[in-house]
């Protein structure tokens, strides 16, 4: 059985969002992105609640995650991902405008897999979501889904 290698995208900005989903479009990799638009979205997808809650088992193959976001910002959502047994495996990308050293190191202190700084150049910005996608959805071989106690 073929399973979708879903990519959840946390993002609020609706230009972002449109450059990401096309920078993905071109390697067929669309069809599996579900965008959420803030981290209290994000986290009611990962824990399964509100209008995620019948949403089928297992969790994305990675996070796209921005930082500066309503209700909850991504360095919050990232530390709850890393602090949580169930779902601390999960690769995240931070894609950020963000370029405060503050906000990499804690990032990275918070065991972050990649930070991207959201280049204003298109293209550049196309070819490192092109990059990312393939890697984590095609390429990288993730850790066997812990589906006990789910």
């Amino acid at each position: 059985m073929m399973t979708i290698k879903r990519i959840l995208l946390v993002e609020d900005d609706p230009k972002d969002i449109e450059l990401t989903v096309s920078a993905l479009s071109e390697h067929n990799l669309a069809n599996g992105i579900l965008i959420v638009r803030d981290g209290v979205e994000a986290l009611d997808y990962l824990y399964r609640r509100g209008t995620f809650a019948q949403r089928s088992n297992g969790n994305p193959v990675v996070i796209l995650l921005d930082l500066k976001m309503p209700k909850m910002d991504g360095i919050e959502v990232l530390r709850q991902i890393r602090s949580d047994e169930k779902l601390k495996t999960i690769p995240v990308v931070i894609l950020t405008s963000s370029r405060e050293s503050h906000d990499l190191e804690t990032c990275y202190k918070l065991g972050v897999n990649a930070y991207v700084v959201k280049p204003v150049k298109f293209t550049d910005f196309v070819d490192a979501v092109k990059e990312i996608g393939m890697f984590w959805a095609l390429i990288n071989e993730p850790p066997p889904n812990n589906t006990r106690g789910q």
